[in-house]
């Protein structure tokens, strides 16, 4: 379940790089890792 987690946090830098599209930070609730997660979404 961390390996999961360790790989959604190591793309977000990916998305973090696009300077034109609008980036939207949402929390929600992970079942499989038992915990609130944040999730970095892209609007273009």
């Amino acid at each position: 379940a961390s390996a999961a987690a360790a790989s959604s946090v190591r793309s977000l830098p990916k998305i973090a790089s696009s300077p034109q599209a609008r980036r939207i930070l949402t929390v929600v609730y992970d079942k499989s890792l038992g915990m609130m997660r944040a999730i970095d979404r892209v609007v273009r």
